[in-house]
């Protein structure tokens, strides 16, 4: 197996007094897209923000090259670890071109506060999410789509080795959708970056994982490639779906049809027509 540079161990995560995760074991595989699948309330972003280390574990640990996270200075994740949460609060009258530029914070010192390195993955991060042209604009005023963008584009400029995504294609159209879900992809494949995905669309999913992931309330149901794991069993143990799985015809990976939708006729008993 590859090297894991992240990974979670025993790892038990709670709100107040209702466990979401228990004692739950994962190693993301270093060099790949992992994604992160299962139904609402399963424990998905939860886990994401733990590996991220804005959630601190009940029990057990999230293991960054071997040491715990809970022992590391916070500069030091984040100059490893660039997490997008689910929904991120941009501060008042920012501009995009200002929040993009706080994805650099963690490289810069005390002797240095802005580079050419700095401006050049600033730059470089709002044309890869086509928000260039809005760098002047205040991100109180964008469409949630532009927004979207622009919080990933944070994230490109924070050039982390280990990238955790929490549903970044929210608000997006579907091409948009697929720009983002192709940026994943392309800065896994041209520059090495581990990355991690949650993501509600299964198809989705199975198009761009190398690593899948799905999760049932708290626990890893089953890992391994999208072949492996979307099966037409395994869409109706998680999602409670019926579905027929067949061959994406334009990529080959594993792609749900859902099943014919629930109706009253089709359970309703049988009446004989005669009276008792």
């Amino acid at each position: 197996m590859t090297a894991a540079r992240l990974s979670a161990r025993e790892l038990t995560l709670a709100y107040e007094d209702r466990t979401v995760v228990d004692r739950l074991d994962l190693t993301i595989p270093d060099g790949k897209v992992t994604v992160i699948v299962g139904p609402n309330a399963c424990g998905k972003s939860t886990t994401l923000r733990a590996l991220g280390r804005l959630l601190k574990p009940k029990s057990g640990a999230v293991l960054l090259d071997g040491e715990s996270l809970a022992k590391l200075p916070t500069k030091k994740i984040a100059q490893q670890i660039g997490l997008l949460p689910q929904t991120p609060v941009a501060p008042e009258a920012i501009t995009v071109a200002d929040l993009v530029a706080r994805g650099r914070q963690p490289h810069q010192h005390w002797w240095q506060q802005w580079s050419d390195e700095d401006e050049k993955a600033v730059t470089e991060a709002m044309e890869r999410t086509d928000v260039a042209a809005l760098a002047e604009r205040s991100v109180d005023e964008l469409s949630g789509g532009q927004r979207q963008r622009v919080w990933i584009a944070m994230a490109l400029a924070q050039d982390t080795g280990l990238l955790l995504l929490d549903e970044p294609t929210t608000y997006l159209d579907i091409a948009h959708q697929v720009e983002v879900l192709d940026l994943v992809r392309e800065l896994n494949h041209d520059r090495g970056r581990t990355v991690v995905v949650v993501l509600h669309d299964l198809n989705q999913a199975a198009r761009y994982a190398d690593h899948l992931v799905a999760m049932k309330t708290g626990e890893v149901v089953a890992e391994g490639t999208p072949a492996e794991v979307v099966t037409e069993e395994l869409v109706r143990q998680v999602f409670g779906l019926e579905c027929v799985v067949v061959p994406d015809p334009v990529t080959g990976s594993p792609l749900v049809v859902p099943g014919p939708p629930w109706s009253a006729s089709a359970t309703a008993p049988a009446h004989s027509g005669t009276s008792a």
